[in-house]
């Protein structure tokens, strides 16, 4: 369904007025140094609205809050910490239309996108209020008659959340529900070229009227606001969604204070295309995973292993399928894809289609800019090698390498033959085949005969430089609080008695 032309202006004409401000103990501030920054739509490249700079006294300040609401909101009954969580499910929903057009213009992600993220989003606060009663369940471990030891679950304090550009409104509300669900406050610190959803998102917990200091964002860059955070003492949780140089940068400096990280980084995952599969609903999967979100998607198939009987016929299939997507104005209903983030990830993006026709790759489709402004690339596809750099090195944009296979052992070792391993998909009608291929690929996730259909009780995560821990369900609980064990002597046990004559 469109919006109306006059909504979006209304919500543009709206941000342009306004000074994005830090949300911090309740309360809308500016930074402590008075700097601002520009966040630009991508589809021209025109400012947006200005958002206040944070540095390490903003993020400081922020912590602070965090940590005395700490002490009040993890002691509040898991029923009432539910209520709040459905309440901002409920306001989520109910600013639905704004949100989308807030993300659209700020991300470039296409509508069609944005409203199932936006979906996502107060689903993730709808399901963790669910899991708010029974998350700190433990279990008990009697020894015989002599001992109850049981195990509890409570949470560790502080999260400090940084999230990414590509979808920001989904991606910071899968952290944040779960870590308030538990007990935990948060401190968000959004990308800068995507700062106006977790703004958005300030105002929501206003409405729900979460107590001061239970949810605090601080924006500004990953040197002056985010690195002060991953620093910061009173900050015990660090959950990253990023690129893998990033995410190693924090392992280091979050290594003096032995804080836990969960590091949810980039991939370069394959599709595995058999002869036996079936063709079509192989190609509207590799075709949609590639290209949809703009390409800048973690678990983007963005290496196609297609089996050599079937190499040509299928990548003829792709090359047609790559021309006629759908470019253009993210809050078009009919877009497909949308203009890349910033002109910054834009030259990063062609740099990679250069490298890549100087390796002797085939350019079959795309690889030029769209239209006059703005910072759209048609969806590009090349038929290459291995171990070209456009096959091993994530280029986090729509471009597609097809690689053809021989046989089940060319391609495993294919597809594990890069640094990262976060997502995989197989295709074939063999099922003992896919079994085995799920079993050996070095993936945290594989789908097989389907594109990604995430499940928020499923673990999500990757494996190598892709990543640590899992995510979604109750296996975000390992991260989000700290197992404690209780043990309780049923009687007068024995107690060595040293130093006694």
């Amino acid at each position: 369904m469109a919006l109306d032309q006059a909504f979006i202006d209304e919500v543009r004409s709206k941000l342009a007025a306004t000074t994005v401000e830090h949300y911090i103990d309740g309360k809308w501030r500016t930074g402590a140094r008075g700097e601002l920054f520009e966040t630009c739509d991508p589809s021209t490249n025109e400012s947006l609205a200005k958002v206040c700079q944070g540095h390490a006294e903003d993020i400081d300040a922020a912590a602070h809050a965090a940590h005395a609401a700490f002490a009040k909101w993890r002691k509040m009954k898991a029923k009432e910490r539910k209520s709040f969580l459905l309440k901002i499910a409920a306001a989520i929903e109910k600013h639905g239309a704004e949100i989308a057009v807030i993300e659209c213009l700020d991300a470039g992600q296409a509508l069609k996108i944005v409203r199932g993220q936006i979906a996502r989003a107060a689903e993730n606060f709808s399901f963790y209020a669910e899991w708010a009663e029974r998350a700190m369940d433990g279990r008990t471990f009697p020894v015989d008659s002599d001992w109850l030891n049981y195990s509890i679950r409570v949470p560790v304090g502080v999260c400090g959340i940084i999230t990414p550009w590509n979808a920001p409104l989904m991606l910071s509300t899968w952290r944040i529900a779960p870590a308030l669900a538990t007990g935990n406050t948060v401190v968000l610190k959004p990308a800068e070229w995507s700062p106006l959803t977790a703004w958005k998102l300030g105002k929501i917990f206003e409405e729900a009227d979460l107590p001061p200091g239970v949810f605090n964002v601080v924006h500004g860059f990953g040197e002056e606001a985010g690195a002060p955070l991953v620093a910061h003492p009173l900050v015990p949780l660090i959950t990253l969604t990023g690129e893998t140089t990033t995410g190693s940068i924090v392992m280091k400096n979050a290594a003096d204070q032995i804080k836990r990280l969960s590091l949810e980084l980039g991939g370069k995952s394959p599709v595995i295309v058999f002869a036996d599969a079936d063709l079509e609903r192989a190609l509207d999967a590799t075709v949609f995973q590639i290209y949809s979100f703009n390409g800048e998607r973690c678990t983007a198939n963005s290496r196609a292993l297609i089996q050599e009987e079937i190499f040509d016929e299928f990548v003829e299939q792709l090359t047609r399928r790559a021309k006629a997507v759908r470019v253009g104005d993210p809050l078009d209903p009919e877009t497909e894809v949308g203009p890349l983030i910033h002109p910054e990830h834009f030259a990063r993006v062609m740099g990679y289609i250069e490298i890549g026709e100087k390796e002797g790759a085939a350019l079959r489709a795309g690889g030029q800019r769209v239209g006059g402004k703005g910072n759209y690339l048609a969806p590009t596809l090349f038929t290459g090698d291995n171990r070209m750099r456009i096959a091993q090195e994530e280029i986090f944009g729509p471009v597609l390498t097809a690689i053809p296979f021989k046989d089940e052992a060319d391609a495993l070792e294919k597809a594990n033959d890069v640094r990262y391993g976060l997502a995989s998909y197989v295709w074939t009608k063999d099922v003992e085949r896919a079994h085995r291929m799920a079993l050996h690929l070095e993936a945290g996730m594989t789908w097989i005969n389907s594109h990604n259909v995430r499940h928020l009780p499923t673990p999500f995560g990757g494996v190598k430089f892709s990543g640590t821990h899992r995510e979604g369900g109750d296996h975000s609980f390992e991260f989000y609080t700290e197992l404690k064990l209780v043990a309780v002597p049923l009687g007068r046990h024995a107690i060595p008695k040293f130093g006694k004559s």
